[in-house]
């Protein structure tokens, strides 16, 4: 796969939106799924998104041509990402907290160097396991609360994002080496539009009762639609172009700060607790962001083991 030309005001722009915007998502979900089932729910916000992509692009002049192996990927990493990794994430927020889901995938990264190194023989650097080690260390932290874990199907929910969580992982080496439309945002709307249909598949199949936006009520509305456009068409997108243009574990790192995106917006909004141990384990989880995400960590660890680390290494 050859990597596209990176854009250091566009990588800026789209860390920012997979560590903010998308930590955003988390409440904007949690709101939307006490009133609308969880599979219905997304599905129309992925077909949604996915046809204002399609318009958008033929609009900009972007081919939507795509070659017939190109189009399977974006099936199989659709899937990865949004029909199962998103939307069970979604069908799981009406058991536990929208900051508990949050926190519980900020263990992607971990499972991404895990798997990079089983299947792609990936040597993991230094200061990239210390990162991983005060993330998980945040994360034992943040739902080793008693008040969380005691919540009615909590323990559920947590397996399932958690098997979620495994399914989003893979999907990110998917994309990094699979055969896929040249364009990103085209690649966005295939992938948006085959997994909203599916998801609105699996809707009907298990017999969710589907209802008209016009008997919503606003915050569910307003809810919609932040998430289609900034939580699927701008969010999504950046996620599809960072995976072209920095290495897995690195876009990964975005799962250590969506947790404490979603933790402050839940508190102010939905009222859900913050305690001294969860703000503890925030700043524990950002210090991990930090080790795994800057070449000048590795440039410190480097002077003081005496090693020399290849450039490539750090990219």
């Amino acid at each position: 796969m050859v990597k596209m030309q990176r854009n250091t005001v566009l990588v800026v722009l789209s860390f920012f939106a997979i560590y903010f915007i998308w930590g955003s998502t988390y409440l904007w979900n949690k709101i939307a799924v006490t009133e609308l089932p969880a599979f219905m729910l997304a599905g129309i916000r992925f077909v949604t998104a996915g046809c204002l992509i399609f318009i958008i692009s033929k609009a900009l002049g972007f081919s939507l041509k795509i070659t017939k192996k190109q189009f399977k990927n974006t099936i199989i990493a659709g899937f990865l990402f949004l029909t199962f990794g998103n939307g069970v994430v979604v069908w799981a927020l009406k058991y536990v907290d929208s900051s508990f889901a949050a926190l519980e995938v900020s263990a992607q990264p971990l499972v991404v160097l895990i798997m990079m190194r089983i299947l792609h023989g990936k040597k993991i650097q230094p200061m990239s396991i210390i990162g991983v080690i005060l993330g998980i260390s945040g994360i034992f932290l943040l739902v080793g609360q008693k008040e969380i874990i005691a919540q009615d199907g909590a323990i559920l929910g947590m397996v399932l994002i958690f098997i979620c969580m495994l399914s989003w992982s893979y999907g990110s080496l998917f994309v990094g080496k699979a055969d896929l439309p040249k364009n990103f945002f085209v690649n966005t709307g295939y992938q948006m539009l085959t997994s909203g249909l599916s998801l609105l598949i699996i809707s009907t199949i298990f017999g969710e009762q589907w209802t008209s936006p016009t008997t919503w009520n606003t915050p569910v509305i307003w809810s919609m639609l932040l998430l289609i456009v900034f939580g699927s068409i701008v969010t999504f997108t950046a996620f599809n172009y960072l995976l072209r243009i920095v290495s897995p574990e690195k876009v990964a790192t975005s799962t250590y700060v969506n947790p404490i995106i979603a933790m402050i917006l839940g508190w102010y909004f939905l009222k859900e607790n913050i305690s001294m141990q969860s703000a503890l384990a925030s700043i524990v989880l950002l210090t991990g962001v930090y080790f795994i995400n800057t070449k000048k960590s590795l440039t410190i660890f480097s002077r003081f083991s005496g090693k020399r680390i290849p450039k490539k290494a750090a990219d």
